[in-house]
């Protein structure tokens, strides 16, 4: 059993700060794993019978684990796990109590109550820097191409039917206990095409027809696939001028080694990596600021920037992202800091060892590994 450091001291910080930590993620990125591996902690299945007739005298159950460290894995199976969840945290506050689930808190009907000011959350993602030191692998192409779900990752060769036994098992056990969707080919359809467009500018009447659903269902598709963190939809960031693009939403998958699946890349070929390496550095942010607040910039002449990430109160910082630094162009950031001439500016490549600055028409742009990104925006992140 692999150990996964990055995300174990996560769990423990948010188990300082809370009694209640909600750990989602989706289907098979290891958050079990993960829960087994923390110290002095008890674990309880939830989609065990035996284990879910045991919450219901969930006030006698808590009482039972008084000042324990407990594991209440895929609690979405019981019938109100949000009533669990919020006794612990007001009556119970020496507990430790850590829940995983597959979606959002209040993504369903089944969480009633999003337990504001009562949880910490952190959100496991594909596998990140980090977790490839644990797994004792320094190569990303291989990351890049089967991807972050362990299991994936670490197979012998390409577990191509599993793939599809994946997609299968998230609409049997989580799209249906959750959301109860009909017409199952057509959200299917709609997940395959969303993963091969993945990293595009997201246009619901195409999907809509190809599909043979409506618009309205398309945008109700693309929210359950937001809450069970399947699609990641980035929107535009903009000062609402009128040369920008102000609505159209960027969409990107989950994970590089679904989105390479999906495309038919079963070879990896160096203009391949381009793409992957945006997913991966997107991977990466989530991870470790643990936001969803990223944004795009783009101009209606074309000009586009990465990732933007714009704090409250404080300038955008402007992220672009190549697989080698030899591919940098200047010109989009130039745009787009004539519009924005503060903040910093960042150029991410993989290939890229040592900091470096360069001065390009009155500001500054920074190329840096992943690493030393992430590094400079933890600070002000606190994350």
């Amino acid at each position: 059993m692999w150990e996964r450091p990055f995300w174990r001291e996560r769990i423990e910080r948010a188990w300082r700060q809370r009694g209640v930590v909600w750990l989602p993620g989706v289907r098979r990125v290891g958050k079990t794993t993960l829960c087994l591996t923390l110290p002095d902690v008890e674990y309880f299945d939830c989609e065990l019978p035996r284990t879910r007739r045991l919450f219901d005298d969930p006030e006698g159950f808590l009482a039972s684990v008084r000042g324990k460290r407990i594991v209440l894995d895929e609690i979405h199976r019981l019938p109100n796990p949000a009533e669990l969840l919020k006794i612990a945290a007001d009556h119970y506050p020496h507990a430790r109590v850590l829940a995983t689930g597959s979606s959002m808190l209040g993504a369903s009907a089944r969480f009633r109550d999003t337990l504001a000011g009562r949880k910490r959350e952190v959100w496991l993602t594909p596998m990140v820097l980090a977790d490839q030191e644990a797994f004792r692998s320094s190569s990303l192409v291989h990351r890049l191409h089967r991807g972050g779900l362990p299991p994936f990752f670490l197979a012998d060769e390409l577990p191509e039917a599993d793939f599809q036994e994946w997609m299968d098992a998230y609409w049997a056990r989580d799209i249906q206990e959750l959301f109860r969707l009909e017409r199952r080919h057509s959200f299917q359809r709609f997940v395959e095409l969303l993963l091969a467009a993945s990293g595009g500018l997201f246009e619901a009447t195409r999907f809509a027809r190809d599909c043979e659903v409506s618009r309205t269902t398309i945008t109700n598709y693309l929210g359950v696939l937001e809450a069970t963190f399947v699609a990641h939809v980035v929107r535009p960031f903009s000062t609402r001028r009128t040369t920008e693009i102000l609505a159209a939403p960027k969409v990107y998958g989950f994970d590089t080694g679904f989105v390479a699946y999906h495309r038919g890349w079963h070879e990896l070929r160096r203009e391949d990596l381009g793409a992957l390496w945006e997913h991966y550095v997107l991977n990466e942010l989530h991870a470790c600021l643990q936001t969803r607040e990223i944004r795009y910039w783009r101009d209606k002449q074309g000009h586009e920037v990465d990732f933007v990430i714009a704090r409250r109160g404080g300038a955008p910082v402007a992220i672009e992202c190549k697989w080698s630094a030899r591919e940098f162009d200047p010109g989009n950031l130039r745009v787009f800091r004539r519009k924005y001439p503060r903040g910093e500016t960042f150029l991410v490549a993989h290939d890229v060892d040592r900091r470096a600055t360069r001065r390009v028409d009155g500001f500054t742009v920074t190329a840096v590994g992943l690493a030393d990104l992430i590094e400079d925006l933890r600070p002000a992140s606190g994350a």
